[in-house]
């Protein structure tokens, strides 16, 4: 009885397994993770803080805000995902959603050095608000941080998105430029909406979110503390 008993153990450990979640639910998981994909961030942040905010862009015309967002378009997302194209091409890396610790290798390299050249034109054009270069170098400080972390453990871009994106409203929420009791209310909820999609659809563990959302945080702060 014993032995037939650790057969069947060893059987149950070694079966695949099922999936609990609903296909309603698994596919609502993948549209939230799909909507706010890291290199969309710096895009939706340059979108509001150009046509929402009552200030930072109040000088500029709309074909300026316009041509802003596309080179924000061009350097922070066209560059970094033609990259991460190219290197599935070429056969550098197995997955284009980057699944193990090995395929972010270069990806967060290239992409590094793209969001560090982003901040660096803007911050040579005096006219741009500091708040977008202190938010830009923020993003490139998220990524040379996750670099780092890959090496132990396959921290959360999804995460480190997310909580920048926090940490930015709540620079902003400290400077008094604007009441933003809705807006941090509202990513508050998609923080907690795109984690909760990351625990159902990835292979993340809880603190690979916590840390992801504690990186991208702190260095909203640390961006904000330097440029501002």
């Amino acid at each position: 009885m014993d032995i037939t008993n650790q057969v069947l153990d060893r059987n149950t450990l070694n079966a695949p397994q099922t999936d609990s979640h609903s296909p309603i639910l698994r596919f609502f998981a993948h549209l939230f993770s799909y909507v706010f994909h890291p290199l969309f961030i710096p895009l939706y942040v340059t979108w509001f803080l150009a046509f929402i905010h009552p200030s930072y862009f109040s000088g500029f015309s709309g074909l300026g805000k316009q041509k802003l967002m596309l080179l924000i378009a061009i350097n922070a997302f066209a560059f970094p995902a033609i990259t991460v194209l190219l290197l599935k091409g070429l056969g550098f890396i197995d997955s284009l959603f980057l699944k193990t610790q090995k395929d972010r290798i270069i990806p967060y390299i290239a992409c590094g050095t793209f969001f560090f050249w982003t901040q660096y034109v803007l911050r040579e054009q005096n006219y741009v608000p500091r708040i977008l270069v202190a938010f830009m170098f923020g993003v490139f400080i998220s990524s040379s941080a996750a670099l780092i972390a890959n090496i132990y453990y396959k921290i959360s871009m999804h995460a480190i998105g997310m909580g920048g994106l926090i940490g930015l409203f709540l620079v902003i929420m400290q400077q008094n430029t604007m009441l933003m009791t809705w807006p941090l209310s509202l990513v508050i909820l998609l923080t907690g909406l795109v984690c909760t999609s990351r625990m159902i659809v990835s292979d993340h563990t809880p603190k690979e979110i916590y840390m992801g959302l504690l990186v991208g945080l702190i260095c909203q702060f640390v961006g904000a503390t330097i440029n501002l």
